[in-house]
């Protein structure tokens, strides 16, 4: 274990490593943010000010270097547009984000978890048949037209939920939360179910495909004979080893949505990591971009970490080196 711990460290520092060289690229080609710092009718002089003050003027190499030496102190500068810490305004917006990722991930596994089991435990019945031709529709629906239709039918049309926006927020274990309050999951619904279709549609497909194919195998015709209960043969035998490929899924769908939930939360307003994306981009706030990308890039590969982990738990077989 130790010597794994060690490789997925230094895996780590490279994949930061080349992430960094990738940001800073990019970013700096990226817009010019001289002319949002400065008055619209600015000086030469002012215009030169405020390069000098961004290092604009200094070599690339040299950038990059500086680049490198904030990020390690947490510090990716300030955000042009807030006039706040980068990182603190990214932290400021992951609650939300993680929100509706956490409400949408477990509504997937809630459901799609069961239903694949039952699916690929009996793939001919005709119920089995229908989630998986409703599965189809829910991989195969772009996002932004899900949540438009959404939005048309339960808050345009029959008025029962908002259209937009995060709602309450309360305090529940010390920390602030719109999952606390009634309004906060009046507003959570429906960019939880738009982010969770795609999600759930893979997760059920894949976990019918898995009890398929374990369905055949000896051990299982064995417990059967033995006349251990269908109940147990399903969940206790069938799924388990079932569940290491969609935990593997799992985790990079959960990275994912944390990742990229941009145009759910654009089409809602809600106040997300993925809005906040959309809105640096649109005004080239560099430190925003930055922070943000290295801040995924760091999660992904603690999310794949903790899913490796996850491994030797659901079968102890399994040897980390």
């Amino acid at each position: 274990m130790l010597r794994y711990l060690v490789f997925r460290a230094s895996q780590l520092i490279l994949v930061l490593i080349v992430v960094s060289i990738l940001v800073f690229v990019f970013t700096s080609v990226m817009g010019n943010p001289v002319y949002l710092m400065v008055r619209e009718n600015a000086t030469e002089e002012e215009v030169q000010a405020a390069i000098e003050y961004l290092g604009l003027d200094k070599p690339l190499p040299v950038r990059y270097g500086i680049f490198v030496k904030n990020a390690l102190r947490g510090d990716f500068g300030k955000s042009y547009v807030y006039h706040q810490p980068a990182l603190r305004i990214i932290s400021e917006r992951f609650p939300a984000t993680i929100e509706i990722v956490i409400v949408a991930m477990l509504l997937s596994a809630l459901v799609a978890i069961p239903l694949g089991v039952y699916s690929g435990a009996y793939p001919k019945n005709f119920f089995s048949k229908s989630i998986m031709t409703i599965s189809i529709a829910g991989i195969s629906l772009p996002s932004f037209w899900v949540g438009m239709v959404l939005i048309f039918v339960f808050s345009l049309k029959l008025g029962i939920l908002p259209v937009s926006g995060r709602g309450d927020v309360g305090v529940f274990l010390g920390i602030k939360t719109s999952l606390a309050t009634v309004s906060g999951w009046r507003h959570i619904i429906l960019p939880s179910v738009t982010l969770a279709l795609g999600s759930l549609a893979t997760i059920l497909r894949l976990t019918r495909a898995g009890m398929q194919e374990n369905m055949r195998q000896d051990y299982v015709k064995f417990a059967r004979a033995k006349g251990v209960p269908r109940k147990k043969v399903l969940f206790g035998h069938a799924l388990k080893n079932t569940l290491i490929p969609v935990v593997t899924i799992f985790g990079l769908q959960l990275g994912g949505l944390i990742a990229f939930t941009t145009i759910t939360e654009t089409i809602f307003s809600w106040p997300g990591m993925g809005k906040l994306l959309i809105d640096a981009i649109n005004s080239a706030d560099r430190p925003i971009v930055s922070a943000y990308i290295l801040f995924v890039a760091v999660m992904f590969v603690f999310i794949n970490f903790v899913v490796d982990i996850l491994y030797t738990i659901i079968d102890p077989r399994i040897d980390l080196k």
